[in-house]
Parts: structure tokens; sequence; C-alpha cells
């Protein structure tokens, strides 16, 4: 009997799929009305939590400039929790999770279909938490210090911190950012620790993600958690290898070129 009637929920809840981008949401920007667990559990008594998330990822609305502490926190759990989250930053949004997190490091080069783990960026609060997981002298920390936070991503030698599995196979160095987005901020010092991220990108998706709203269902049933600011143009960040005894541009982005390095 258990298993007609959760078939049945299961049913019902992809009718809904199916009317008006429905139940993936905890929120719609038209409405602003809210499900979230507790009431998508009231309306769907009979489906199981676990297949539930098979089918579904859970969208939170959080606002660009003032974020909620207690979302905030939530969003820390799931992420401590092993969760794939989506999160907003400088240059658009981002796949995301824990450092030490094996299980969803793979998931997330399985969305991108992307093989090397060094392409992953650890995403720090500040300079000292930079300074853990990278060997900085004098000249990396006044670099540094004048151009963080902000759109700009550091590679730098890595120290035995960082597992090795994200380093550069030859360099031995990893990409880091001091983010300067309120929400993704918030959301570090809610986890006290580094985040992992990968731009959000589908190989098969030629439309850029700037707006959860319109993401496609690849995203929504790959991912635990999608948290949205609403519109957020991809523009990527300004790359600096500082990995040499000179500083050299790799990509001019949102932040531009560093007057250091202008010719």
């Amino acid at each position: 009997t258990n298993g007609i009637t959760i078939n049945a929920g299961l049913r019902l809840l992809r009718i809904k799929l199916a009317q008006a981008r429905f139940a993936p949401r905890l929120a719609t920007h038209s409405s602003k009305a809210r499900l979230g667990h507790e009431g998508f559990n009231q309306r769907f008594p009979n489906i199981c939590q676990h297949q539930i998330q098979k089918i579904m990822s859970t969208l939170l609305e959080v606002h660009p400039e003032s974020p909620q502490p207690r979302l905030m926190a939530q969003i820390a759990e799931a992420l401590s929790d092993g969760s794939v989250v989506v999160l907003p930053t400088d240059s658009g949004y981002t796949l995301a999770c824990r450092l030490e997190d094996k299980t969803a490091l793979a998931k997330i080069a399985q969305i991108r279909r992307d093989n090397e783990p060094h392409h992953m960026t650890l995403l720090c609060r500040d300079l000292s938490e930079i300074s853990t997981y990278a060997k900085l002298d004098n000249q990396h920390y006044r670099f540094l210090k004048t151009h963080t936070p902000g759109p700009y991503t550091f590679i730098l030698e890595a120290t035995s911190e960082v597992p090795r599995r994200l380093l550069h196979a030859k360099k031995r160095s990893i990409g880091l950012r001091v983010p300067q987005n309120t929400v993704l901020r918030s959301v570090l010092e809610a986890l006290a620790a580094p985040i992992l991220s990968a731009s959000l990108v589908l190989p098969d998706y030629n439309e850029p993600l700037e707006d959860p709203e319109w993401f496609p269902r690849a995203v929504e049933r790959q991912v635990d958690l999608i948290v949205s600011t609403g519109f957020h143009a991809q523009n990527p960040s300004t790359v600096i290898d500082m990995t040499g005894t000179e500083f050299v541009l790799v990509r001019e982005g949102l932040g531009g070129i560093p007057p250091e390095l202008e010719d």
C-alpha cells in the first residue's frame, strides 16, 4: 500500500512540476510565496523525502544586500552536511561545496563534466584564511591587501592544508578568492570555513546561467540547494598568477587590470 501511495504521490508531483515551474522552488519571483520543506511535506505527505530530492532542489531567495542570518545559517548547515549549493558571487553564480567533501566535489565535476579538480577555486573570508592555504610573503600580502575583497582570483602556491587532488599537477598551486558579494561573505562567516567553488556552466547549455528563475532542469535536478539573489550577470573574475617572482595577469575580468600590472 505504501508503494502505491508513494507512486501516486510522485505522479502528482510530476504534474505539478510541469505546471508553471511550481514545485522546484521555495518561491517564485512573481508571487514571492514561500512553500518551504514543511509546506511541501504538508501538501505531499506521502512522498518520501529521499525520493523528493531526486526530482527537485530547493530554491532559497535571499536579499542581496541584507541577507537574513537565519537563512545564512541554513545554507552553512547544508554545506556542512555535504550539499552541492549554487551561490551568488561577484562574478555570477557558482557551484559550491565544503573543501573536505570528496563526494560533493565529484558531483560538481559530473555536473560540469570537468575532470580537472584544479579548476576549482577556494573562497576565503580574509587574508588570514588565505594564508592557511597558500604560501605568502610580504610582496604577496601587500598585493592581496590592496585587492581584497573583490572580483579577483589569485593563483598561489598551496600549503599542505590543501588536498592534493585540488592542486595543479605541475605548479602545486590553487586559485583563491576573497569575495565582495554580501551574501557569499555572510555564508562564509556562518560556515567559519572556506568554500570550494567552480563556475556554474553546463556543457550542453549555451545560454549564460544568470537568473535562477530560468535555470534549466539540468541544474535543478543535480544540485541540492539554489541560493537566489535574482538576476546576476556572468562576468568572469580577473585572474592573476602569483606563483613566480613576478605577478602575471592571466585573464582580465571584472576587476580590470590592477595598476601594478599595467604596462
